[in-house]
């Protein structure tokens, strides 16, 4: 039988993806270094975020985003907590929005389930 999702995981869950992404896209916008390299970080978060609701491509593209982000963060010249930050925010963004699209889709499969109908029938 599924579990519809606490009140309090989704909660989290939208937290994480809004608290890394932010906290990437403010660094970044506030980091000094080239266009480019801001655009390809940009590229990389995104990437990473998109990969995480399509189950198929899932595994591919989650290690294919991560590898990206480790050579971009390799061959950029900022200190290391940049870089960490960088890592961190990324990694609670991936969170997040692999924990809000599992929230969405436990809430549609127990729609039903609440109410005893069938939820194939939803």
């Amino acid at each position: 039988m599924k579990q519809k999702p606490s009140l309090a995981f989704i909660a989290i869950s939208w937290l994480a993806l809004l608290v890394g992404v932010s906290g990437f896209l403010l660094d970044l916008w506030n980091a000094e270094m080239r266009m480019s390299e801001k655009g390809y970080l940009f590229v990389v978060l995104m990437y990473g975020l998109f990969a995480g609701s399509y189950y198929g491509f899932r595994w591919l593209s989650t290690i294919l985003s991560v590898l990206l982000l480790i050579v971009s963060l390799w061959n950029i010249t900022l200190i290391p907590s940049e870089k960490a930050f960088y890592s961190f925010a990324f990694l609670l963004s991936f969170f997040g929005a692999t924990s809000v699209q599992k929230n969405i889709r436990d809430m549609k499969t127990t729609k039903g389930a609440s109410t005893g109908t069938d939820v194939i029938n939803n």
